[in-house]
């Protein structure tokens, strides 16, 4: 059975499992148990039912994703600290090295298990609110004939909404133009898959802000809402939209845009890099902006020089990026693999939770150089 299949059921498992743990630590302050329950719940599946809602208040809006995101982090890392604690009693009937004192206050270790959980949301939203500027510098060994060297800006998934907003994105804005890049790419999931509060927020004044001499582009990830609503908004910010298509830039340079599902093309939704890329000289580079870091192969035999991706956030949550190391070939970092040479950003915003613990939110800042010959 695919993991996506058992998920739900895996998700109420530990909905369920953490409740029942917190009524038991907790079991002398929680006398009405079918409150207690119906409230544990709603709150539990809060950031679902938030995903499917929307109020007339912008700010009343706002507020709920935000306790939405947080109490999604909280079940899940109490979920880890209660198994630990559980594991360490079934230890303990071997071994019997905790003290009694901790035995008998369960509502102590409940406390304490709280106070750890608000450290880590803490330290999780600093986090992620302080991304960085990762340097990469590669070779490609072909010749750009209007170019020795590029320098490029990647930023992906940024997830403007409710909660990464206009202030964040001016911020970002200013970062980069402070670069003076050649060209910036973003690499899907600009939008945190409602259009709504980009429109709202007028976000698409502040990214008309960014000046690189080549453009700005854009490959559609899968949290860029229905790409026929969102394109022309994004367009009206002065982004090129690359849904499957190519462009050559200065007769020098190919940079692809592939979607992550399609969005634009639905008479063939899903179609092949090769068929994408079809025309292409291959004698010049060729830049793949690509939402996931997947079918590294496929881009390595169509001859793709650099791949540029996102998606995987790294987990955003230990222990989450055992998962995503399992699932990519690379999840975050560098990889070559003969003449292909990927990136992959761990990305600037957030889905869900608005924080970041175990991996640093990043705006990739890369420098290209275009020199014939072996890399």
């Amino acid at each position: 059975m695919h993991i996506w299949a058992i998920a739900p059921l895996l998700l109420l498992a530990i909905i369920i499992y953490a409740g029942r743990r917190i009524q038991q630590a907790f079991a002398g302050y929680i006398t009405r148990k079918k409150l207690y329950w119906a409230v544990y719940l709603f709150l539990a599946l809060s950031f679902f039912l938030s995903r499917g809602l929307t109020f007339g208040s912008p700010s009343l809006n706002k507020v709920l994703a935000w306790l939405a995101g947080y109490i999604m982090a909280l079940l899940f890392y109490a979920f880890f600290i209660l198994l630990l604690i559980d594991l360490i009693r079934i230890l303990d009937r071997w071994l019997g090295f905790v003290p009694d004192f901790i035995k008998r206050s369960p509502a102590k270790i409940g406390i304490a298990v709280m106070l750890m959980l608000l450290g880590l949301l803490a330290y999780g939203t600093w986090n992620a609110r302080h991304p960085v500027f990762t340097s990469y510098e590669v070779n490609i060994a072909k010749d750009a004939p209007a170019f020795e060297q590029l320098h490029v800006i990647l930023v992906t998934d940024v997830h403007l909404g409710e909660i990464v907003n206009t202030a964040r994105l001016e911020n970002l804005v200013q970062q980069i133009n402070q670069r003076n890049p050649d060209l910036v790419l973003i690499g899907g999931d600009l939008i945190d898959g409602d259009i709504a509060p980009f429109v709202e927020q007028n976000m698409g004044t502040i990214l008309r802000q960014l000046h690189p001499r080549l453009g700005t582009y854009m490959a559609l990830g899968n949290h860029d809402g229905n790409g026929q609503e969102a394109v022309p908004y994004f367009e009206a910010a002065g982004i090129t939209v690359l849904s499957n298509q190519y462009q050559l830039i200065d007769n020098s340079f190919y940079l692809v845009g592939e979607d992550f599902g399609g969005y634009q093309n639905l008479a063939n939704p899903d179609p092949q890099l090769a068929d994408i890329i079809t025309g292409i000289n291959k004698t010049l580079p060729v830049i793949l902006l690509k939402h996931a870091p997947a079918n590294l192969e496929e881009a390595r035999a169509d001859g793709i020089d650099l791949q540029l991706s996102g998606h995987t956030h790294q987990g955003q949550l230990f222990p989450n990026n055992f998962i995503t190391q399992k699932m990519y070939e690379v999840d975050w970092g560098y990889l070559q693999k003969d003449r292909l040479q990927v990136i992959v950003s761990t990305g600037f915003g957030t889905w869900g939770p608005p924080i970041r613990i175990g991996n640093t939110p990043e705006v990739v800042d890369l420098l290209i150089n275009f020199k014939p010959g072996p890399q």
